[in-house]
């Protein structure tokens, strides 16, 4: 299984550090050169490697760590994107509902990919928190995951694990994906809430 990062901003390199400290290694891209954030990926670790969007892409599992009205342009990037798992850590926060046609953000990003599957996750916490080892007192800490399907969904989930997580199902994207969807100027009910879960 191979894995990218599009987008290196600060939610960008949080998730770079979560597979760096597993030693997982995972392409990081967006659409500069990837010369000019080489220093940055190394500092993370050597596991974490620079490449062109379009390297990246050939990655089964890819997470869309980008502002959300960029990602029709990373969605222009392949032709199809069948076979991949997208996992949409965006926040549409400001985005009016009717530009979405009053469905979820999550869902308006899953037309864009057409034939990939879509996972909402990873996007509830801010980038200072994701930032930290998700390994608390005994417990981890938890993230939200919410799909129309099951198997995407375990798919990340166990991802989730191996980075040192708990993730918690929340179910389909317009149930309760709306728990962790931005609305217009509102936030999901979990959006911001650092949980910890101890087994």
């Amino acid at each position: 299984m191979s894995y990218a990062i599009i987008g290196f901003g600060k939610l960008g390199q949080a998730l770079a550090k979560a597979f760096a400290r597993k030693g997982l290694e995972v392409s990081v891209a967006t659409t500069r050169d990837p010369q000019s954030f080489a220093a940055e990926a190394a500092a993370i670790g050597p596991t974490i490697i620079p490449e062109k969007l379009t390297e990246a892409l050939t990655a089964d599992i890819v997470f869309l760590a980008v502002r959300f009205e960029s990602h029709q342009d990373v969605a222009k990037a392949l032709p199809t994107w069948k076979g991949k798992t997208i996992v949409d850590v965006t926040n549409a926060y400001g985005v009016p509902p009717e530009e979405l046609g009053g469905q979820p953000s999550s869902k308006a990003i899953a037309q864009a990919f057409t034939g990939a599957r879509l996972v909402k996750g990873f996007n509830h916490l801010v980038a200072g928190v994701l930032d930290q080892d998700p390994a608390i007192q005994g417990g981890r800490r938890v993230v939200f995951l919410a799909s129309d399907d099951e198997d995407a969904a375990a798919e990340i989930g166990t991802l989730a694990e191996n980075l040192g997580f708990s993730p918690i199902k929340l179910g389909g994207l317009s149930e309760g994906g709306l728990l962790v969807q931005a609305r217009g100027n509102s936030w999901g009910p979990l959006i911001f809430k650092d949980l910890v879960k101890f087994d």
